[in-house]
């Protein structure tokens, strides 16, 4: 069966990427509104996902990274930039902003450092609804362009949605890249013992700071894709929830996995529609069903697949340990 793993996952994984190609040419503006916000929030999930899940670093800002992409994408293209143009400054400005955020982290640790983030994340929502000279303040940003490509107008959502997924998945090989790199490496050595990596010669200094502003940077590529994609940003989609939904995204999905975003932000995006049939209990069911599976698996959905192919490696090893044994036995 193992010899045909691997082109049993290829065949699954273009089968997925031609599945979100052309379904979706079916589909309603409300449909494809959802699928988009879906790529958005994945990307924003996987810079927590970094951050978190790769290198163990506690964040509660990352919503506020995302308002500071969609402000800077929107501010810019209502005069007259063009959107690449303002998804790299997006990019840079989260990313220096989330460099300095690393820095409590080089201090203090676990629940404290999420305190400290969730004070950034405060202070972000505070200016993102006071300084009306800059962000619009309580009136928001309006009218925001959706951009054209070599002459192609990306006006109507599935042309848009074609840009979020195209985005989502440049972001997905540059992340599948540095996770398997010697960066992503030394993340993982982070997370797992932070003085054993320090005495094995890894600068856990600089990676602190770097899975800090890495995945920042990947949130302010969500956020500057989120404000075309809705054209209009005020404060409040930025505030605590939102980055409490993406903490939520990455633990149901399975933080530390590379499919655990997509899984993720699927849950907390698709499901809550997949189940308005239900009209008044939605939410009801939808917190009820992320609630049993937390706590039947802690680590997410891609965790219980982890548990199940390891328990089945382990009883294959065990199996031809057996025979291995009963040979041996048989020779003597």
């Amino acid at each position: 069966m193992s010899g045909f793993a691997k082109p049993l996952k290829i065949a699954l994984g273009l089968a997925v990427i031609i599945g979100l190609i052309v379904i979706p040419m079916n589909f309603n503006r409300y449909g494809l509104f959802i699928l988009s916000q879906w790529a958005v929030m994945t990307i924003a999930a996987m810079g927590l996902n970094l951050t978190l899940g790769y290198a163990g670093q506690v964040s509660l800002a990352q919503g506020a990274f995302v308002g500071i992409g969609a402000y800077a994408a929107a501010i810019m293209t209502t005069h007259g930039w063009p959107l690449p143009a303002a998804i790299v400054v997006a990019i840079i400005l989260s990313f220096a902003v989330g460099w300095v955020l690393g820095y409590p982290a080089l201090r203090v640790q676990h629940h404290y450092l999420a305190f400290v983030t969730l004070a950034f994340s405060t202070l972000a929502f505070l200016v993102f609804r006071n300084e009306s000279w800059l962000t619009g303040g309580i009136y928001g940003i309006s009218n925001i362009p959706r951009p054209h490509f070599f002459g192609i107008a990306t006006n109507k959502p599935l042309p848009f949605y074609y840009v979020c997924l195209g985005s989502l998945a440049i972001v997905s090989l540059a992340v599948w890249w540095l996770i398997r790199s010697p960066w992503g490496r030394a993340f993982m050595a982070l997370r797992e013992n932070p003085l054993r990596a320090q005495s094995l010669g890894i600068d856990t200094r600089r990676y602190t700071l770097m899975a800090f502003a890495i995945g920042s940077a990947l949130g302010g590529i969500a956020g500057g894709l989120y404000a075309p994609l809705t054209q209009y940003i005020d404060p409040v989609p930025f505030n605590l929830s939102l980055s409490l939904d993406l903490l939520m995204m990455v633990i149901v999905g399975g933080a530390g996995f590379f499919l655990g975003p997509f899984l993720g932000a699927m849950i907390a995006v698709l499901l809550p529609e997949w189940l308005r049939f239900t009209e008044g209990y939605y939410l009801m069911l939808y917190a009820i069903a992320v609630m049993l599976l937390l706590i039947w698996s802690p680590t997410g959905i891609l965790g219980i697949l982890d548990r199940t192919m390891a328990a089945r490696r382990t009883k294959a090893a065990s199996a031809l340990r057996a025979v291995a044994k009963s040979r041996l036995e048989t020779v003597q």
